[in-house]
């Protein structure tokens, strides 16, 4: 019987630039880490891996929404943060009734919903 979600990776082309991304400029509490992958969010429920497209099948998923979302203490802060160091917004922030939202690609293009509600 399954149980739960262990992790849902992420596939890059440049491991390197993602490792500034998801570690020094979203933030992202790190685990384990080899040459070709990393691990983010250990310990928090499900984790996120990122890893190095080596393959066809992985290629082909680099560069696209992932229809995953983060939620984010201080968004409005790490939103201006971002900008100011250059990532790349999809989708500006935008405050509605229910939060704020925006979206954000890591360097391959790799989309990310961020809110807080």
């Amino acid at each position: 019987m399954v149980e739960k979600i262990k992790n849902i990776v992420v596939f890059v082309k440049d491991i390197k630039a993602a490792r500034r991304f998801y570690r020094e400029q979203l933030g992202l509490p790190a685990g384990q880490e080899t040459e070709y992958m990393m691990e983010f969010l250990p310990g928090e429920g499900t984790a996120l891996g990122v890893s190095l497209a080596m393959h066809d099948a992985a290629i082909k998923l680099v560069g696209r929404h992932t229809g995953i979302t983060f939620t984010v203490k201080g968004l409005e802060e790490l939103y201006a943060k971002l900008v100011r160091e250059g990532v790349r917004f999809t989708e500006p922030l935008e405050k509605s009734p229910w939060g704020k939202m925006a979206v954000v690609a890591d360097p391959d293009g790799n989309e990310f919903a961020l809110v807080e509600m």
